[in-house]
């Protein structure tokens, strides 16, 4: 096999190399083109919608515009602003969230389970009004193409209707009493007390709301900070919040972390802390906090998710689902496949197949139909990810694929790279970008110890037919990653299967039902079974005096 890209990187017949690859300015929406896009200048605390007259920051769109001017390179182009919060502010919107949950006694965390879900299914109802808006502000803040915006809004709704009705069934078990050793007992998930939710910006409406719905849900005031792209989305909402909740069970802010959630962390106010980024990022807020013993935290980290495509794998299959696990949304996902290992036998093979099925990847903009590969949203990321390419290529690797590793403007085309060994960065670096590194193994224990040693445990998929082989490989890999894909890409979904990863990959675990799990905490109301200890339940219960100890449930 010969390499290509190094005479081919910049060669004019690629798609999105021409100089018509980004819009001209006339082709963008009107709303995006006269007066700096969309201005989100409200900010929401104690159920107000304000008006913020301090300092912006400008939201640059990954795609960019050609000019009339000839000659002229296309521009960056700014699709709105974002207020920048200062801790004022923040500490207004955490206190705000402080007195709302009362310790325990505010207004909403002691209403009843079904008042809380008609107040976010008023939600849902008044969300799902503004789909289109939603969707096109994905596109145009973070690339996500008009399909994947779409699923991505769609399946956010589908997550709080199954949410609803995983509460249900919660409350209708946890409506029994049970007798043990002589004991009455009932147990109920309460709320913790206040969360700061926060979420990424590859998926900044579907990954905060799994974190954002359970928290609101289960009685937990809220904090939320929209993730750094994708922020405008949350405009359209601001007024179903208001709408929805009682005032100051949800307060959004907006800003630099340093200047917002820094200060509400070394606050001690923050009971629950729910955060989807590196562990770094986790690591460094954590510690802010004076009573990290009081802190409960739901973390979805970095991973490094390794595939291992065995001697005896389909091949069609593996690739088919490598290609869209490691570049799906141009590989920004956590739960992308960011290393490839395949067997000596067959790497040639499967190398060769691979570049020609990213070969027919559409690149284009996020608008239009059938188009897979789209501009990066994250300043600096092109360079990081050619640094990369670079340092694979100078220490023995090949870009494989026609074009792989070249850059118009904001947009790096997928690099195919093979053979990657233990010396270069990318073996253990996680890209979140689409580069996608091949490595030869001839023995098994080479990948068994890559995963062994790795930071990281979130998920590995492997692609193989021999039930004996695979088997085993699942009896090793088990006990250092949540989940192992078989014949399948890396995936967090069905979102009813529990999300999680070891090691510095998360802390705690998601799904529908652990979310639930995560963000309340069991409290039993206990008697000896004493004639007279029953009564009192009886009458209690009876006569309605507790909205705790109750055995009324939801159908």
């Amino acid at each position: 096999m010969t390499p290509q890209s190094d005479t081919a990187v910049m060669a004019p017949s690629y798609p999105w190399n021409r100089g018509t690859f980004f819009p001209h300015e006339s082709d963008v929406p009107r709303k995006f083109r006269d007066g700096g896009g969309v201005s989100l200048d409200h900010i929401l605390i104690r159920g107000e919608l304000r008006p913020w007259y301090g300092q912006f920051a400008e939201v640059f769109s990954p795609v960019s515009v050609r000019s009339s001017e000839p000659g002229k390179t296309p521009r960056p182009l700014v699709v709105g602003r974002a207020p920048l919060m200062d801790e004022e502010a923040a500490m207004e919107a955490l206190n705000a969230a402080v007195e709302a949950y009362g310790q325990g006694q505010g207004a909403w965390p002691i209403m009843s389970v079904a008042q809380r879900i008609e107040h976010v299914q008023r939600f849902l109802a008044r969300m799902r009004l503004e789909r289109e808006s939603v969707v096109e502000l994905l596109m145009w803040e973070i690339g996500k193409t008009w399909a994947d915006a779409c699923k991505e809004f769609d399946r956010t709704c589908d997550y709080i209707e199954d949410t609803i009705h995983e509460l249900k069934v919660l409350d209708r078990r946890s409506s029994r009493f049970e007798i043990v050793g002589g004991v009455v007992a009932q147990t109920r998930r309460l709320p913790v007390g206040v969360a700061l939710c926060m979420g990424p910006y590859n998926y900044p409406l579907n990954e905060t709301f799994t974190t954002l719905i359970p928290a609101l849900i289960m009685g937990n005031t809220v904090v939320f900070k929209p993730a750094k792209y994708g922020v405008l989305l949350v405009g359209p909402l601001l007024d179903a919040f208001r709408d929805c909740f009682p005032p100051g069970v949800i307060n959004v802010i907006f800003g630099r972390g340093r200047d917002t959630v820094g200060p509400l962390m070394q606050s001690g106010k923050v009971d629950l802390f729910a955060f989807i980024g590196t562990h770094k990022g986790a690591s460094a807020l954590k510690q802010m906090h004076p009573k990290p013993h009081r802190l409960k935290s739901v973390l979805g980290l970095d991973a490094n998710n390794p595939a291992v495509v065995l001697a005896d794998a389909d091949l069609d299959l593996a690739v088919r689902e490598c290609v869209a696990g490691a570049l799906s949304f141009n590989g920004q996902r956590c739960t992308a496949l960011k290393l490839l290992f395949v067997h000596d036998s067959v790497a040639e093979a499967f190398v060769e197949r691979l570049s020609r099925a990213i070969s027919e990847l559409a690149p284009g903009m996020p608008w239009e139909p059938e188009v897979s590969l789209t501009p990066l949203p994250e300043p600096g990321k092109i360079e990081f990810l050619t640094a990369l390419v670079d340092d694979a290529k100078a220490r023995g690797a090949r870009v494989v694929n026609p074009g792989g590793g070249g850059v118009n403007g904001t947009y790096f085309h997928p690099a195919l790279l093979y053979p990657v060994t233990q010396e270069m960065r990318i073996y253990r670096e996680e890209q979140f970008g689409p580069v996608v590194p091949v490595v030869r193994f001839s023995e098994l224990s080479e990948v068994v110890e890559h995963v062994r040693d790795s930071n990281y445990g979130q998920q590995l998929s492997l692609f193989g037919r021999d039930p004996e082989q695979i088997g085993a490989l699942i009896d090793v890999m088990a006990n250092q990653v949540g989940r192992i894909n078989l014949n399948a890409q890396c995936q967090r979904g069905p979102d009813t299967l529990p999300f999680n990863g070891r090691k510095d990959s998360a802390e705690g675990t998601l799904s529908v039902s652990d979310a639930l799990r995560v963000f309340s905490i069991r409290t039993t109301v206990a008697t000896k079974a004493s004639e007279g200890n029953q009564d009192l339940v009886t009458d209690i219960v009876r006569h309605r005096h507790s909205t705790i100890l109750t055995t009324d449930y939801l159908f």
